[in-house]
């Protein structure tokens, strides 16, 4: 396939582009839901990060700039969906190599502080002069598409042997990210790669043994984990057994999320009533990992319901985009694409709500964060891409024969 053509936006020798495009497709469900939902962020980090706002426009610091990276999101998108989506076959090993180099960096010592700063003792963010580029953010998109790559090339993975080159390749970027520690991003990986192996054509018993396998084998890495992941794992059987001896300790932002939660009641609260609770409950990472809880406290049980659905419809809109796909590369990316945003939203959702312990996810479009937004919008514009081109055959003109020496003509 030549590789102009791809560049060009047609994967088609001797078509055109506009001849490969379809108009009407699912790539508009997860456009204009991921609108939805930047629009609501940018909303509920103003309620987070400014008590009293002097106008109707007087937004936040932090709202305008995530303005910017929305804007900077959208042009990632259009970049990301002008050339023929088959153009990432070519670029899934450099771009892993890259995404894996950045990780490497940022573990390497030595390395001055106003380059790598360590945030909360995580050294997972690359200083730059708009915003913090954080190396796992597109290290997803990286992962995504390699994997795709490797698997559109092999037969489908239906023994239990198949399965393992697949989780060897997984375990880089995630031992990686573990170490800088970033056990949230880290988990994100391996349920993308189980839709991704199941659109491959992996049988789901032998996904089902690996489960089974993977929570006996839990207890073992327990003693590998850091004492500020096991205090949340901790903190997280207290607060489900009911112990509230550490609401003030490090159940706080847990116990904080929660009561503000219940507060938005049914319909939640008004919109100055929200900034005062937020502000004067000091909620901890009211702007990022807890914004779901601000919007629950504006909107209420209705608001929580009616966000969680427009997530629902982004990951369905990803899976119509991967069902009505018919190139193998295609299919198995888009389905590893929702399976990371469909795994983040249930993190940090269950984060804000007490389900699972605090380990540091963003909400997908939601929360604030420059290398999170443009992450969500590059794989938006990848989704975009997958779903508006059309498949077709390459023309090839009928052969012409003499009169009466056409084949079917001769005896």
């Amino acid at each position: 396939m030549p590789l102009l053509d791809l560049i060009k936006g047609s994967a088609v020798p001797g078509r055109s582009v506009l001849s490969t495009i379809r108009i009407v497709h699912a790539g508009w469900i997860v456009l204009f839901t991921g609108l939805a939902l930047s629009l609501v962020g940018i909303y509920a980090i103003d309620l987070a990060t400014n008590l009293r706002p002097a106008q109707p426009l007087d937004l936040s610091a932090q709202a305008w700039k995530q303005i910017v990276f929305l804007i900077l999101g959208l042009l990632a998108a259009v970049v990301v969906a002008l050339p023929h989506y088959k153009l990432a076959a070519y670029i899934a090993w450099p771009a892993a190599f890259l995404a894996l180099a950045l990780l490497v960096f940022l573990l390497i010592p030595g390395v001055p502080t106003w380059i790598v700063t360590p945030v909360n003792g995580a050294r997972a963010w690359i200083n730059l002069p708009l915003f913090n580029l954080q190396p796992s953010e597109p290290a997803k998109i990286a992962y995504v598409l390699f994997m795709a790559l490797y698997l559109r090339r092999r037969d489908p993975p239906e023994t239990l042997l198949a399965l393992i080159p697949p989780g060897l390749l997984t375990l880089i970027p995630v031992g990686l990210i573990t170490i800088q520690p970033d056990l949230g991003t880290a988990s994100l990986f391996v349920p993308s790669l189980f839709g991704m192996l199941i659109t491959a054509g992996a049988r789901l018993r032998y996904l089902a043994l690996v489960v089974v396998l993977a929570a006996l084998a839990a207890p073992v890495a327990w003693p590998f984990l850091l004492p500020h992941q096991k205090a949340r794992f901790e903190a997280l059987v207290q607060q489900i057994q009911g112990d509230r001896s550490r609401e003030h300790d490090i159940n706080f932002q847990s116990f904080t999320a929660q009561r503000l939660i219940a507060a938005g009641g049914v319909t939640g609260q008004s919109d100055e009533r929200t900034r005062a609770l937020v502000h004067f409950n000091r909620l901890p990472e009211p702007h990022n990992d807890m914004v779901f809880a601000v919007i629950s406290t504006r909107f209420g049980i209705v608001g929580a319901i009616g966000l969680t659905a427009l997530f629902v419809v982004y990951f369905a809109g990803a899976l119509l985009v991967a069902a009505t796909c018919k190139d193998r590369f295609g299919r198995i990316a888009a389905v590893g694409i929702a399976g990371f945003i469909a795994t983040q939203v249930v993190i940090n959702i269950g984060m804000n709500i007490g389900l699972l312990p605090i380990i540091g996810i963003t909400l997908p479009f939601i929360s604030y964060g420059g290398s999170s937004m443009l992450t969500c919008w590059a794989m938006t514009g990848i989704l975009f891409n997958i779903a508006m081109r059309r498949e077709l055959t390459p023309y090839n003109p009928a052969p012409r024969y003499p009169l009466g020496q056409e084949p079917h003509a001769r005896k």
